[in-house]
């Protein structure tokens, strides 16, 4: 079992066992077996409000007991709070499985996770680079004057 704190304070308790994936394909029609073939994994990574409503689903028991609605939940979903709930989840649905597809599934996370921070790297060095700041330096000299033209002044203010 793996935890995760919501943004209103709230430890909740990821367990992904048949009962867990049974709710999940009843309330959302998604499988989570389906991770085995790596598709699924991306899914939750790149869509965030399927990945909450899929982590609600799940803890939807615990949910009820503490009389969180799927809209509270949700709205306590945000930033930090969905990088820990996704490490929780995935984390869980690995350990789910028989010790060879637990293998493979813990191989195509760490690559997803590799290329994640390849991706957020490559990123980071396109904004930093100095040719960015050329072409945006280049299209604000584009401009017609008075709108930001040579000088890069903002018009003065009406008020």
């Amino acid at each position: 079992m793996k935890t995760f704190n919501d943004n209103a304070g709230r430890t909740w308790t990821v367990t992904v066992n048949v009962d867990a994936i049974k709710r999940v394909k009843s309330l959302l029609s998604v499988n989570l077996m389906d991770a085995v073939e790596g598709k699924l994994l991306e899914r939750l990574v790149s869509d965030p409000v399927l990945l909450c409503d899929v982590i609600y689903a799940v803890c939807k028991s615990e949910a009820d007991a503490k009389g969180v609605t799927d809209e509270d939940f949700g709205r306590a979903m945000a930033g930090d709070a969905i990088d820990l709930a996704t490490t929780a989840l995935l984390e869980e649905l690995v350990d789910f499985f028989p010790l060879a597809r637990r293998r493979l599934l813990r191989k195509a996370l760490e690559k997803l996770r590799k290329l994640e921070s390849m991706a957020m790297s490559a990123a980071e060095d396109r904004l930093d680079s100095p040719e960015l700041e050329r072409q945006m330096q280049d299209a604000l000299n584009s401009l017609p004057s008075g709108i930001g033209g040579s000088s890069g002044s903002l018009p003065g203010s009406s008020a």
